[in-house]
């Protein structure tokens, strides 16, 4: 969406009207891209079959799928500068179903990582990302609610790709299923397509090429050449800094410990939180379970994830957690990694089922607050590019964590080390983050006794509404780049 201020005419379509229409547009798309990792799990077998690869080979596909899918946030964001959040939305729509009927028709598992892991995975990034943006514009009294509304589209993805790939596989195989999934995701152009641009206020423009401006360059060219080369130099050197700064906080990682701890922490925790989706299925399959019903094991995460999601954003926001999300996401951390012992135990049907049921309660958690943890340890003017550096570590370890699970499977032969492994990373995030957390709040108190509670780096200044905007109470917020878990 253009940048610019808002037009008064815009504030008459905020929270009301055909805002709603872009919240379902907005639910669509998230079901659409983020639910659709989910059913990889389910040709896992099947593209092993078919290209004689290893499991640590195959599992290199949703690992580039998913990792693109959260690096690309800060390319996301200056398409979105530049051409709008809806031109973003369908260029999206368009990369993921190409992405997917180009890999229908792949004959080597490398041409399956660059169409439907890169192609299809960025694409899916540029639809979700400016999505979740244009909601921010759209809704500004009722943005909360709006972005709650819209993640049960993850929910529900997650719920209904497993089961309906399960069913195309078994009628026509995966290359079929891949052509009609590349058709199916080119419905993100329509709900782009929803997505109209509010009416802005042209920004105020500048007279870039004065002719004052151009007779100095000329004289500073004439004059001095190696002199103005080397303004020219640092000016694009300063420029290059400024855009890092922007959408790359590499400030706030070296001087906030609280962001540091937590963003390592994460990074960590994701090397083991992805590999349930991908490694249930065929583990459940490997051990006698039929196809459709290791299919629905999926499905009931997802489907549990619809109704948990939102109570766990309601308990987070009571007053006995301000200041203090950071220990509850820990402890569903903790408990998310515990619970991945259960599938390692037995693989019977039914303890698989009380499985899904234990981690999808956790999974809520850890969804609901990731963000919401971020917000609370850095400044809200700052939010968009901490962002940017945390899903660009976070998306480096989502990229590495299910090749080296399915390497480890490759050379024990056993599936159930994966969930060992899970628990592993988990548990482990889990305690330095809680730990660590502990250590610096005693710290600051020993060093600091007399400061005001309020003005802890680890309690959340969020407003609903940014305050880069001053006195504009409807300005649209800052672009961010959002993904979710």
């Amino acid at each position: 969406m253009p940048q610019g201020e808002t037009a008064p005419q815009a504030s008459k379509l905020q929270d009301r009207g055909w805002a709603w229409m872009v919240l379902i547009a907005a639910v669509l798309l998230q079901g659409l891209t983020l639910g659709f990792p989910s059913c990889v799990g389910v040709f896992f077998k099947d593209l092993q079959s078919d290209f004689q690869a290893t499991n640590s080979e195959t599992s290199w596909f949703p690992s580039i799928m998913t990792a693109v899918l959260h690096a690309g946030g800060p390319l996301c964001s200056i398409l979105v500068e530049r051409f709008g959040c809806r031109t973003t939305v369908m260029l999206g729509g368009l990369l993921s179903g190409v992405g997917m009927v180009a890999s229908s028709f792949s004959k080597s598992i490398g041409q399956l990582y660059l169409t439907a892991g890169f192609i299809s995975g960025l694409g899916s990034c540029f639809s979700f990302q400016a999505g979740i943006t244009v909601l921010g514009y759209y809704f500004v009294r009722r943005r909360a609610l709006a972005n709650a509304l819209a993640s049960t589209g993850v929910s529900i993805g997650l719920t209904l790709w497993p089961l309906i790939s399960q069913y195309l596989l078994d009628e026509m195989g995966w290359r079929n299923t891949f052509l009609i999934f590349g058709g199916v995701l080119l419905n993100c152009c329509v709900c782009g397509a929803v997505m109209r641009p509010l009416p802005v206020k042209p920004a105020a423009t500048s007279l870039k090429s004065s002719p004052s401006h151009s007779a100095e360059g000329i004289n500073l060219s004439n004059g001095n050449t190696p002199h103005h080369e080397a303004r020219q130099l640092q000016s694009r050197c300063a420029t290059c800094f400024q855009t890092l700064q922007k959408y790359l906080a590499f400030d706030i990682f070296c001087k906030n410990k609280g962001y540091q701890i937590y963003t390592i922490g994460v990074a960590w925790m994701v090397m083991g939180f992805v590999l349930p989706l991908i490694y249930l299925v065929p583990y459940a399959i490997l051990n006698g379970v039929e196809e459709r019903k290791a299919a629905f094991l999926v499905s009931i995460i997802g489907f549990v994830n619809i109704f948990m999601r939102p109570m766990a954003g309601l308990l987070s926001g009571l007053k006995i957690f301000s200041g203090r999300r950071i220990y509850l996401f820990s402890v569903a951390v903790m408990f998310n990694g515990l619970s991945n012992l259960i599938c390692a135990v037995s693989a019977e049907y039914s303890v698989l089922v009380v499985y899904c049921l234990v981690y999808s309660v956790s999974m809520s958690v850890i969804g609901a607050l990731i963000f919401q943890v971020l917000m609370d340890v850095v400044e809200m003017d700052r939010f968009s590019s901490a962002l940017g550096l945390f899903t660009i570590l976070e998306s480096i370890t989502i990229l590495i964590g299910p090749p080296l699970a399915g390497l480890l499977v490759d050379l024990t032969g056993h599936f159930s080390y994966v969930f060992y492994a899970s628990s592993f990373f988990m548990v482990s995030a889990a305690l330095f983050m809680g730990f660590s957390f502990c250590i610096l709040v005693t710290r600051k108190k020993v060093t600091e006794p007399h400061k005001p509670t309020q003005e802890n780096p680890f309690r959340g200044k969020y407003t609903e509404v940014p305050t880069e905007f001053g006195p504009e109470k409807n300005a649209p917020p800052a672009v961010v780049y959002v993904t979710s878990i």
